[in-house]
């Protein structure tokens, strides 16, 4: 019998995803002292699991008592927490998610270890926020059910941004411009289906006006009025339909499927509710142990790029997206300025935008 060829690392970083997603424990670099058996608290289905040990961020780590103020400093950086006695999935499941902490109050001693695989464990918080779920795992649970095995490296191959493809491109009426395109694009190892909408005469000549946008079900479809999303996605649009009629010039809106600015619409909403409790945007990713910002600059450069648009006007208030671009190699001639009026409900959101992640607003 013939041996069974083995999974290349793309395909068992895309697999990995999936495992988090089914509630399936990850095992990493299996035979080597760095091996680890990590399953995620949120989703597991191994109801009988326990462990001595969990693996979380340095933000919750904080929350209770444990992170130093190097850790703190990073705040999804795992840390490895201990208790008196092993977790059951019952215990572990209020320590991972911080929405629990006014029902479930009182937690611990615990106590914080030193983590001697830290790529490994990085790389399963980053699993985590790919699979849009909370960055908690218990550590070499008993009876958490068959691994599926990985090592760290296998991330790099499954982020590549250059295996996105084009697939497909159709005309495109919209309320906007009648003359408009919808491109969609795929890679083999991600399931998200990114599209760009191109209005206008495409010109090599020209640098068109780009607008990055995160896919915002609450806003961009249920009108929501906590953030700026639907409005900002209906101004970009008629933006580029302007410059189109009056400048002949085109357009493109890059719409990328990575809600919440990458951490996915139910950690989103769990960021929601501890808005509810007084903790601002910033705030609220930080506790869940989630960046801030985990959006794909890679994955939109690239789009940029097959588009033939190497050369850019950009429609942001933010300048590190003009310097992501950038760093990802597309030329942003100019910055456009696109700010819309606030509303009693996304004040504060905008203001957080503004005083802590440097956008230019007034």
């Amino acid at each position: 019998m013939s041996d069974i060829p083995q999974p290349s690392p793309e395909r068992r970083a895309a697999q990995a995803v999936d495992a988090l997603r089914h509630g399936w424990p990850l095992a990493f670099a299996a035979g080597t002292p760095q091996a680890v058996t990590l399953l995620p608290i949120e989703t597991a289905i191994a109801s009988g699991a326990t462990s001595a040990r969990l693996l979380i961020s340095a933000a919750r780590a904080a929350t209770l008592k444990l992170a130093n103020q190097r850790e703190a400093a990073v705040p999804h950086a795992p840390v490895l927490l201990h208790g008196g006695e092993p977790f059951t999935l019952a215990d572990a499941t209020p320590i991972a998610d911080p929405a629990l902490d006014l029902a479930n109050p009182l937690k611990g001693p615990f106590r914080a270890e030193p983590l001697a695989w830290e790529e490994t464990a990085r790389t399963a918080m980053e699993l985590a926020r790919i699979a849009g779920i909370l960055p908690a795992f218990m550590v070499d649970a008993q009876d958490a059910g068959e691994p599926h095995p990985l090592l760290a490296e296998d991330l790099a191959e499954y982020s590549e941004a250059a295996r996105l493809r084009i697939v497909t491109r159709a005309r495109l009426p919209i309320a906007a411009s009648e003359s408009c395109e919808i491109v969609a694009f795929r890679s083999p190892a991600d399931t998200r289906e990114h599209v760009a909408l191109v209005i206008g005469k495409q010109s090599g000549e020209s640098a068109p006006l780009v607008r990055l946008h995160s896919e915002c079900l609450t806003g961009d479809i249920l009108g929501s009025l906590k953030c700026d999303c639907g409005p900002q996605l209906d101004a970009a649009l008629h933006a580029m339909a302007s410059e189109a009629r009056e400048k002949d010039g085109w357009g493109i809106l890059l719409y990328l499927r990575q809600e919440g600015r990458g951490i996915g619409l139910v950690n989103k909403l769990r960021a929601y509710r501890l808005q509810d409790q007084g903790f601002d945007t910033v705030e609220a990713n930080q506790r869940l142990g989630l960046p801030d910002e985990a959006r794909d600059f890679p994955t939109a450069a690239r789009m940029l790029d097959l588009l033939g648009a190497g050369a850019i006007r950009l429609l942001t208030n933010n300048p590190s997206k003009v310097e992501a671009l950038e760093a990802a190699g597309i030329a942003v001639a100019e910055r456009v300025a696109h700010q819309l009026p606030e509303n009693p409900h996304n004040a504060r959101y905008l203001a957080t935008k503004r005083d802590r992640s440097g956008h230019l607003l007034i």
